[in-house]
């Protein structure tokens, strides 16, 4: 629709009528851009400054608001819920209770607002009982929240039906966002802070108190990272945790807690003592169940919960010889037992404005919130002093006239009037004489008025001289901190830290056949490059089907924990795992769909990846070279390109060199054989190599590689050759050869593994 409005509207008017033309692109941009930002500053993201979204403050001041401080009686959480659903918070019963639940669960929030007393949920993923099954009140930390919210240390707005009022932001005395963390989604953004250590927190905002030019990793030194209310164990590079810090963006890895538990005659076992946050402990276990009953953990026997108050999963192996890191590790690696924990420090600054911010910014602004705080409570006691000065000081013409004052009182008839111009007072002054009871006259000595004067007095010039004093205010704001952290410290019971930090764990190789169940089975591919694997090691001689016109090229025994090695035409190397490989079942299926290989290449050789060692590979042409087994094999699909083919010639072969092997044997299309010493072959991860051997015509058609003293052997017919003089054939690299010996294949073809 054109965004331009015709000049005369002939539905609307000035004054506003009630149909009004209007864009759809506008006005549904208008609208969707109103409700982004609700859903962003009222509902999922906290505010850096007391770290609670709008739910959670509502919840804190409407229990406080019924007086459910920590040293009052529980309350049911169906009275508070009520409350705040029907003064502050117009949304579900449900919402709000699971908010508070949630605020009570000690293995979910690192330091709870709320003192639960019934079935608030557990680590297992259950739920909380019924809101009027449940009680709660408040907790020293919500507390230390809300300290001086009746001293106008924070800005107060209407409820959402304006017949009540709330706060906009607590006054905090406390560290809460980094404390306990925030997750939330919004429209475009989302939040995810992790807990922290509230000691370090406060050892942290001392040392930028001190030094306000403090970077990132100085504040790292001291607040090394996260502090989960499920323990774990960080296992993350520093400099990866500082990146995220300074960025705001980021994630770690953290890893259960484990022991290994010594049993009789060498028996063991691993305990698990503390699982990742947020993961669901019975999950888990059934996760890990399921693992083990599909067989993808094959070094874990069994797993059972042993769980009381706390965490005991037993971990028991397959075998005692297992390896318990190894063991481990696959656990760490196929099941929950290690999580990624993404941190994204998105919140709502001092204006109300969301951003991604550092550590540093994040602890600035509850420094600033906490300066704000300490001036706004100042002035309002300086305000209150100053109210009871004038108070006191009509209390002092009252008990030097007290007769007159009594008479004015008795006879006149508008005696505040009287009073006002008698003895000059103000009106404040005035309606607190009147309003005294008689008792209260016999309380009027001027001692004590003037000793309460004096002490409001210096209490006055202390207060005006810290107003007025930015280093007496950052002072006063560190002792605040000083006293927040004997109270919440490590060496508190609430106060230890629960997280180990560690660096990167180090690297531990899980064997293949301990991933999957070894099975043996038989490599088939078809002259067309179609594969298959038969269960079972089929005889040589077995009768197998193909497509039609398509027929055998390879076919050799493996296991379902190996992995196979196809070199294509282009010289490119694919590693394809021996249990993922088609059933055997019908022809296969193109080896096409297991590796990404170009539209004009072919498979050329296939082989089982050699455990170590050298793998001779040569091209059609004649070159080639030695490759380290361990660097042809590709974990993607795109392989891995070791051979630099220059066209017309071909990749032509792969052999894996025995151990012992101390000379190498070509033979070519020409029919002339070459053997020379294999100290004479190079070993690269990757080219195009050096000649092996020289023609007048045709190309390389076999290579293998093998020790002297044994000789060659090769196939005739139904016998196998065996040649142990080979003096004859013996040269250097590189030269043509002489014809073979009598009987050999034709083609030319070594035909035997060496």
């Amino acid at each position: 629709m054109n965004d331009q409005l015709p000049p005369d509207d002939p539905t609307g008017d000035d004054n506003g009528g009630a149909i009004r033309l209007e864009p759809f692109s506008r006005a549904l941009s208008e609208r969707y851009l109103a409700y982004a930002l609700s859903t962003i500053t009222s509902r999922s993201l906290p505010d850096a400054r007391d770290g609670l979204k709008p739910v959670h403050r509502r919840l804190v001041f409407a229990m406080r608001e019924l007086g459910l401080n920590p040293a009052a009686a529980f309350k049911k959480c169906a009275r508070v819920v009520g409350d705040v659903m029907g003064k502050y918070h117009p949304h579900g019963d449900s919402a709000i209770y699971d908010a508070m639940a949630r605020l009570a669960q000690d293995f979910a929030v690192r330091y709870p607002l709320v003192d639960g007393q019934g079935n608030f949920g557990n680590i297992d993923g259950d739920n909380p009982a019924a809101m009027r099954y449940t009680e709660a009140r408040l907790t020293a930390v919500a507390e230390a929240l809300l300290d001086g919210i009746d001293e106008d240390a924070v800005d107060f707005r209407e409820t959402y039906d304006g017949e009540g009022r709330e706060p906009v932001v607590l006054p905090a005395a406390f560290p809460n966002l980094l404390a306990n963390g925030a997750q939330g989604i919004a429209v475009g953004m989302a939040t995810n802070i992790p807990p922290h250590n509230a000691d370090e927190l406060c050892e942290a905002l001392l040392h930028l108190l001190k030094r306000r030019s403090a970077t990132v990793d100085d504040l790292l030194a001291l607040t090394p990272g996260p502090d989960f209310p499920t323990g774990g164990i960080i296992t993350e590079a520093p400099e990866t945790i500082a990146e995220a810090y300074r960025t705001g963006r980021g994630s770690l890895r953290l890893r259960s807690r484990w022991e290994i538990e010594e049993l009789a005659r060498g028996q063991w076992r691993v305990i698990v003592t503390e699982i990742p946050y947020q993961v669901s402990k019975s999950r888990l276990i059934e996760r890990t169940a399921t693992l083990l009953e599909d067989k993808k953990v094959f070094l874990l026997g069994d797993i059972q919960d042993e769980s009381a108050e706390d965490v005991r999963i037993v971990l028991t192996p397959r075998a005692r010889n297992v390896d318990p890191k190894a063991m481990m590790e696959q656990l760490f690696r196929q099941a929950d037992f290690e999580v990624r924990i993404s941190i994204n420090m998105n919140a709502l600054d001092a204006e109300g404005s969301p951003r991604v911010m550092s550590l540093k910014d994040l602890l600035e602004i509850f420094l600033e919130h906490r300066r704000e705080v300490l001036l706004r409570r100042s002035r309002h006691r300086l305000a209150a002093i100053a109210r009871r000065l004038e108070m006191l000081a009509g209390y002092m013409v009252v008990y030097l006239n007290l007769d007159e004052v009594i008479r004015i009182i008795r006879y006149e008839d508008d005696p505040k009037a009287e009073l006002i111009a008698a003895f000059k007072l103000t009106e404040l002054q005035a309606d607190a004489i009147l309003n005294m009871r008689l008792r209260s006259l016999r309380r009027l000595e001027e001692m004590e008025i003037r000793t309460e004067m004096t002490a409001l007095e210096g209490e006055q010039a202390e207060l005006a001289e810290l107003v007025g004093d930015e280093a007496k205010q950052w002072r006063r704001v560190g002792a605040e901190i000083r006293e927040m952290r004997k109270v919440f410290g490590k060496d508190t019971r609430l106060g230890r830290r629960r997280t180990s930090i560690q660096g990167p764990p180090m690297d531990v190789e899980v064997p293949r056949a301990a991933e999957i169940e070894r099975e043996p089975i038989t490599v088939v591919c078809s002259a067309e490059g179609w594969l298959r694997a038969l269960k079972g090691h089929l005889a040589p001689d077995a009768e197998l089907k193909y497509r039609e016109g398509d027929g055998e090229r390879f076919r050799f025994h493996a296991q379902s924990t190996d992995r196979i090695l196809a070199l294509a035409s282009d010289g490119r190397v694919f590693t394809l795992d021996g249990d993922k490989l088609p059933g055997g079942r019908g022809a296969g299926e193109p080896i096409r769909l297991q590796a990404d290989l170009a539209a004009d290449a072919e498979i050329v050789d296939l082989i089982l990846l050699p455990a170590g060692g050298r793998v001779l590979m040569a091209t059609s042409d004649g070159r080639g070279f030695l490759a380290p087994a361990d660097a042809l094999s590709a974990q993607t699909r795109a392989g891995r390109m070791v051979l630099n083919v220059s066209l017309p010639a071909k990749a032509a072969i792969m052999r894996p060199m025995p151990e012992d092997a101390d000379h190498i044997a070509v033979v070519g299309d020409n029919r002339r054989l070459l053997i020379f010493p294999i100290e004479e072959m190079p070993e690269m991860g990757r080219g195009k190599g050096v000649i092996l051997q020289r023609y007048k015509g045709g190309g390389l058609a076999d290579a293998i590689g093998f020790k002297l003293a044994d000789g060659l052997k090769w196939p005739s017919g139904d016998r196998v050759r065996h040649e142990t003089n080979l003096a004859a054939w013996l040269g250097k690299r590189a030269q043509s050869g002489a014809p073979p010996p009598f009987g050999f294949p034709k083609p030319p073809k070594f035909g035997l593994d060496e």
